[in-house]
């Protein structure tokens, strides 16, 4: 059914009628090859014919249609898997992209990572999209070609022997039952095999970006032991799979060989009666190994289903949790968005253990009014710094707040990703360019000219995570809030990343942008530079001077 569904949106996407006319060309493709094939096997009886009666002109004018059948074979071939390819890539495109949609809106990837109900989500988007959309394209079109075999052959080989169609009916059913009983396992451990690829994987990305600190704190035995236990996991799964896959190599591969000689078998007594030529022995020999092809189709394909199979079942789960992270109870925090101030009504946070973090805060920031959330608790400012970004569930209240491009936050970590210098201070949304002038007086005021010329200019793109330390990282993730200038911006314990001179120098320039900033820290910290403290205790309760 969900297959069913993703087709038809993909036909009427604005990628649908291209996908139409390929696969219209590909049936097209589809049946000139079965009708040069079934063309292929009387011409190989004449010319097996000829040789038998010592006929040269006939000899060779069957040897020149065998020349000019297997060159349109070649074209329609060629042709075929090209437009097979276009229309799997098409698909691809467009399914991917429909899933991005759908992670990144409404903070779905962080509801996911959040919950840990589904693991590599990442994996299934990538990989799993394109091995599910290439592998139905091929069973698809294996389904089509083996109905037109069925078809085209079914008649050629009636007509030499009855008997021999009805053996290859009953040989193909009792074969694809027990291919099914023999690899219905690889279902489940196929799936299980991807998960135990992208967590092995995982861990050895987590030791490349993390090469420095490793290396610094001698981690690498520790890392070692994950690395070999998610190794070990893979291999006793790949272990598995491989004995399934022997059982049924004994039972596939005898399966084919008996097709070789069985049409032999049958219609080899009529010829040494003399009640056909040599030619309809060749020609049954093809009939028979076309027809038992499309008719052992689960046979010779059980691996291939088996995995898709799995894919299918790990793209279902993806796109289930999707749907219930968008559609799933919303947090008891209610979030509105109004006006220029920001207000908290009544607003409890609680741990995962149900301790309260803080309890029945009420409090109105105006523009203008600079705040410190004073708390020795880690777990209070972290919870209270979630809420207000509408990323934290345990709690009760309501947040009034401006919209998102009016409310920055500055986490602890500043999150740099991989681009240009003009990519990582300009936001994606900005309605209007920045000219050059502005952003390079900004970057002046942090005292990041130098890195600009160090990295080559504003288009150059580099890991800022690997070229710069943490204090300039969080240097320019400040640039990119003093270019945005939203109404208020939530930092996060700057003085982990910064020393109190540049700390000093910061707010001085939010001051002078206009923007409001609220900080997240301890008890003491400079408490002459804020209208306002927050100071919240351990029990949750709070006090504002």
């Amino acid at each position: 059914m969900r297959l069913k569904r993703a087709t038809r949106s993909f036909a009427r996407s604005s990628s649908g009628k291209k996908a139409v006319w390929l696969f219209v060309l590909l049936i097209g493709f589809m049946l000139s090859i079965n009708g040069l094939n079934v063309l292929n096997s009387y011409v190989g009886r004449d010319f097996i014919s000829a040789i038998e009666n010592k006929d040269a002109p006939r000899f060779a004018r069957q040897a020149w249609l065998f020349v000019g059948v297997f060159g349109l074979s070649t074209i329609a071939a060629v042709m075929y898997r090209y437009a097979e390819e276009r229309l799997g890539l098409l698909w691809r495109d467009w399914q991917t992209r429909q899933l991005l949609d759908r992670y990144l809106e409404h903070r779905v990837y962080y509801q996911l990572q959040e919950t840990g109900e589904l693991e590599n989500p990442d994996q299934r988007i990538a990989e799993d999209v394109r091995a599910f959309t290439t592998t139905t394209m091929s069973f698809v079109l294996m389904s089509l070609n083996a109905l037109f075999t069925v078809v085209a052959f079914s008649g050629v080989l009636w007509a030499i022997s009855p008997r021999l169609f009805f053996v290859a009916v009953g040989y193909a059913l009792e074969g694809s039952l027990i291919a099914v009983l023999l690899g219905k396992k690889l279902v489940g451990l196929n799936d299980q095999q991807l998960d135990r690829e992208a967590n092995f994987r995982s861990e050895l990305m987590h030791v490349r970006e993390n090469a420095e600190s490793v290396a610094l704190l001698n981690r690498e035995g520790r890392l070692r032991e994950r690395l070999v236990r998610r190794l070990d996991e893979l291999v006793a799964n790949t272990r598995r799979m491989v004995s399934v896959n022997r059982n049924l190599g004994f039972f596939s591969t005898g399966y084919n060989y008996l097709i070789q000689i069985m049409p032999a078998l049958i219609v080899a007594p009529l010829f040494m009666k003399g009640r056909m030529e040599f030619g309809v022995v060749t020609q049954s020999a093809m009939a028979f190994a076309q027809l038992m092809g499309a008719f052992s189709l689960i046979v010779t394909q059980i691996q291939s289903i088996s995995s898709y199979a799995a894919v299918t079942a790990r793209l279902g789960r993806l796109v289930d949790a999707m749907e219930a992270a968008c559609t799933g109870e919303r947090s008891p925090i209610r979030m509105v968005e109004d006006g220029d101030r920001l207000t908290f009504e009544k607003l409890t946070l609680f741990r995962e253990d149900g301790r309260c973090l803080l309890r029945e805060l009420s409090l109105t920031i105006d523009p203008g009014t600079r705040v410190l959330f004073a708390s020795h608790s880690g777990h209070a400012k972290a919870a209270l710094f979630k809420a207000a970004a509408g990323l934290y569930c345990a709690g009760e209240g309501k947040i009034i707040r401006p919209s998102p491009a009016s409310l920055l936050f500055l986490p602890e970590r500043p999150y740099l990703p991989k681009g240009t210098l003009r990519e990582i201070l300009l936001r994606a949304e900005a309605a209007a360019p920045v000219p050059d002038e502005t952003m390079m007086t900004v970057l002046r005021k942090l005292n990041l000219t130098q890195l600009v010329e160090q990295v080559g200019g504003l288009e150059i793109e580099r890991d800022w995570d690997d070229l710069l330390p943490v204090n300039e990282q969080a240097s320019l993730a400040l640039a990119r809030i003093l270019l945005a200038r939203p109404r208020f911006v939530f930092l996060d314990r700057l003085s982990l990343t910064m020393d109190p001179r540049q700390v000093t120098q910061l707010y001085e320039l939010l001051d002078e942008a206009g923007i409001t900033w609220l900080v997240l820290g301890k008890p003491g910290d400079s408490p002459h530079l804020f209208d306002a403290v927050v100071t919240i205790e351990a029990d949750g309760a709070w006090t504002m001077r």
